[in-house]
């Protein structure tokens, strides 16, 4: 192919300015460097680009096709190259948001609509952890952020702590659990539990409390939305633990309670998960301080974590 991204230049360029001396002084070109090239592509397409002697200089038919598909193609190029610079600068890119944590949409939607006024030029979209396997979709590309409490160890992902939160066990109000001061191991082994449908390791109620007590509870029944779960248990059919953020617009509801799990409790950190190789990408940072910021200002019962690393490995 012959055409060159320089040859569609010098003809905007000579069309635009309507002579040699001024379309050469824009390209930074002499003007015996702009002769040669139009007259090397007059030699290999064998016909004429110009008519001769005009002033200010008009296009042949063949000049006129050159043209046209310049006016197509040199704006597309610089479009290209702007958006290539802005991804070099870390202001546009893509963020596709994998979410392993459910009820994770209450602050989610709030942080990316601010998100979304200061990184305009950032493609957005999310993903629901029971779709797919959050770690494996993180480090192939299928998303780029993952928001989960289960940071792994891997030198290719790099985890940001966004809070701390206390998960609390839910229950009917006339539950015989209702009037303890708090739950322990064994009284879960009886009842049947309401959780979203992932994995029960990626469920903090099993990694932090009954797993390690070597506890299983009689029945484990899946429901995708949180309102769901609660009613629920505030019709007496299972118990359900939720962060107690997520409880914190329940709390007035009469036919529920909420326990902490042992007597000290537990707490778990929540964090944006990504590739180490996109961590130093400024839109990626500012995801992490718009949802931290966010967060801070609209949830409750939450605690800042001192980030003493970015990667779990």
């Amino acid at each position: 192919m012959y055409l060159q991204i320089s040859h569609l230049r010098s003809l905007l360029a000579l069309e635009e300015t309507g002579s040699l001396t001024a379309a050469a002084g824009r390209l930074h070109l002499t003007q015996s460097a702009l002769s040669h090239q139009i007259r090397g592509l007059e030699a290999h397409f064998g016909t004429r680009l110009f008519q001769r002697k005009s002033r200010p200089l008009k296009l042949s038919v063949a000049g006129e096709k050159l043209l046209e598909l310049a006016r197509i193609v040199i704006p597309r190029v610089r479009a290209c190259e702007d958006s290539l610079s802005r991804l070099a600068d870390g202001i546009a890119g893509r963020l596709h948001i994998g979410i392993e944590c459910h009820s994770c949409f209450q602050w989610l939607m709030p942080v990316l609509d601010l998100y979304r006024e200061d990184w305009p030029e950032v493609e957005l979209d999310l993903t629901l952890g029971h779709s797919f396997e959050p770690m494996p979709a993180l480090r192939s590309g299928h998303v780029d952020v993952v928001i989960s409490s289960d940071p792994v160890a891997d030198p290719d992902l790099a985890f940001f702590p966004l809070f701390s939160y206390e998960s609390r066990l839910v229950v009917n109000a006339g539950h015989p659990l209702a009037s303890r001061d708090f739950v322990r191991h064994g009284d879960l082994s009886a009842q049947t539990l309401i959780t979203y449908p992932v994995s029960p390791g990626r469920l903090d109620l099993f990694s932090r409390f009954l797993q390690p007590a070597g506890v299983q509870p009689a029945k484990i029944r899946h429901v995708e939305l949180t309102p769901m779960m609660l009613q629920l248990v505030a019709s007496n059919r299972g118990v359900t633990a939720l962060p107690s953020w997520a409880l914190h617009e329940y709390n007035g509801n009469p036919r529920l309670r909420f326990l902490p799990l042992g007597k000290a409790g537990i707490r778990g950190t929540l964090y944006a998960g990504m590739r180490s190789s996109d961590s130093g990408r400024p839109y990626m940072q500012g995801f992490v301080d718009q949802a931290r910021a966010t967060c801070f200002e609209r949830l409750p019962d939450i605690m800042p974590v001192e980030e003493d690393t970015a990667s779990a490995g």
